[in-house]
């Protein structure tokens, strides 16, 4: 992982090239693709489950009204689609035991 604590797309290709061997040029190219994928799947209105990892799960959000916290004025919120994630059980517990 970099020094930053956070898991890169080169973190991940790294990872790859010392696990499975490929170039580093290939690794790269598999992460890349391999996101892209779930990127396009996301795109296309699908929902992507990685066993023992998580879900992302699109959702409709229907319009609503907010308010402006400062001046109070209230504001039409436009429907709109989010991403969320959900862990999967072991991935849960996997984080769990390591605090």
């Amino acid at each position: 992982m970099s020094d930053t604590g956070t898991l890169t797309r080169a973190d991940l290709a790294e990872a790859v090239h010392g696990s499975v061997g490929l170039s580093r040029a290939e690794s790269s190219e598999l992460v890349e693709s391999l996101l892209g994928h779930m990127c396009d799947a996301l795109a296309d209105g699908e929902n992507v489950k990685v066993s023992g990892f998580g879900s992302f799960i699109l959702r409709d959000k229907g319009e609503r009204i907010g308010r402006n916290p400062k001046t109070g004025v209230e504001v039409p919120i436009a429907p709109r689609r989010v991403l969320t994630f959900r862990a999967s059980q072991s991935m849960r517990q996997k984080i769990a035991g390591s605090n």
